[in-house]
């Protein structure tokens, strides 16, 4: 299995609100960071990858914690000229930071990690006729989000709160907004969502609630024995 792993995330490396989690599960393993925005000032990431009116949106983090809205075409286009550089550099296991569809991303032999691959389906087969929750961090993604949990038994329900810009009061108006649909699980559909995002929403619901970067980082850890 492969030894050497490197984490890419959309938005700028090393995410430190990410790392804690990674390294309570991958210890040994987290050592290297990339980031499709590393490097690039604020103008760059707005000609780059700021989306235009009608865009698919994808959310992440600066290293001065702000919040930042990019285009998914263009973030794809991007990422995928990481992980080719990532390969080519010698990794052997790639291991993506971001929730968001990717349908082309490719590698030649390193092992890809993709989120939205892996958390989905495994939602789908451990639900029966719950109604599922879904928080993501902006308005314009509930809509989007649509093609990706459209397996669920019974459609999902959305609530939004930005891991990197909601208060106290923003998640708990999300709860509410849940707890009227009468969900039955919750999942945090980012990777900026941590613990104390995932108990303000259980202490209020009293359901399982799952944060979508734990789950990955579990799945790696076993596979990276």
């Amino acid at each position: 299995m492969a030894k050497s792993l490197v984490t890419l995330t959309i938005g700028q490396s090393p995410r430190s609100d990410i790392l804690p989690l990674l390294r309570l599960h991958l210890p040994d393993a987290v050592t290297d960071h990339a980031g499709l925005l590393d490097g690039l000032s604020a103008a760059d990431i707005a000609a780059q990858y700021g989306p235009a009116a009608g865009e698919k949106i994808l959310v992440s983090r600066l290293q001065s914690g702000e919040q930042v809205r990019l285009a998914a075409s263009r973030v794809e286009q991007g990422l995928q000229r990481k992980i080719s550089a990532l390969e080519q550099a010698g990794y052997d296991t790639i291991l993506l930071l971001c929730t968001g569809e990717f349908g082309t991303l490719r590698t030649r032999r390193a092992l890809l990690l993709e989120p939205d691959r892996i958390i989905p389906p495994l939602i789908c087969a451990m639900v029966q006729q719950q109604r599922v929750g879904i928080v993501v961090p902006v308005e314009e993604q509930v809509v989007e989000q649509a093609a990706k949990w459209q397996l669920l038994p019974t459609p999902a329900h959305y609530a939004v709160a930005s891991p990197y810009q909601a208060d106290e009061a923003t998640f708990a108006a999300a709860a509410r907004t849940l707890q009227a649909a009468d969900v039955g699980l919750v999942v945090l559909d980012c990777f900026g969502y941590h613990q104390q995002h995932r108990a303000a929403l259980q202490s209020r619901l009293g359901v399982p609630v799952l944060l979508s970067n734990q789950l990955v980082a579990r799945l790696a850890a076993e596979l990276l024995g």
